[in-house]
């Protein structure tokens, strides 16, 4: 992996798991239970300078980063809820990069994205936890990459998005010694 790749996929890019058992799934849970206060602890002593530092030339400051990670967790949560009440249904995309530049994200504090996020992980813990094999099993239709999409799958994908951004900002972090 290139420097510009590592830079844009510090993780790597997400890879579907072969086999999502159980304690798997437990696993998951718990990072979408525990990251709202891991990503609070990170960019607690951030100023508005360092909040407006891109993680990658050209790329979305820390602050559209937070304010993304909102959005989207935001929008997992409405898709699984969908997922579960609904027999495949076809979700909505959004272009998440116009969203990132709309003023929200781009000049308000952290604060209110951080409650968003600490909000919309705590229901999503909750409805996680409270979910049967047979639920995960269910699946909505991503029109964009014209295919169904299993929870398992999905929840996978956001455990991998959490830790995705959480290494942007986290090796922003040290390569400005912050």
């Amino acid at each position: 992996m290139d420097s510009l790749e590592h830079k844009r996929f510090p993780i790597g890019r997400f890879e579907i798991p072969e086999n999502i058992c159980d304690i798997k799934l437990n696993e998951y849970i718990k990072v979408i239970k525990d990251f709202p206060d891991k990503l609070k602890n990170l960019i607690a002593d951030f100023s508005d300078e360092q909040l407006d530092t891109q993680y990658t030339e050209g790329g979305w400051t820390v602050r559209q980063l937070v304010n993304h990670i909102a959005d989207s967790h935001m929008n997992s949560l409405i898709r699984l809820k969908l997922a579960l009440t609904e027999d495949n249904p076809t979700i909505k995309p959004y272009d998440e990069a116009k969203w990132a530049e709309l003023q929200d994200s781009v000049d308000m504090p952290v604060k209110p994205a951080m409650r968003m996020i600490k909000g919309t992980h705590q229901r999503w813990t909750a409805l996680l936890k409270s979910m049967t094999n047979k639920q995960f099993e269910r699946t909505f239709h991503h029109p964009e990459h014209n295919e169904n999409q299993n929870l398992r799958v999905y929840l996978a994908h956001y455990v991998w998005h959490c830790n995705h951004h959480f290494a942007h900002i986290e090796n922003l972090k040290k390569e400005k010694n912050w």
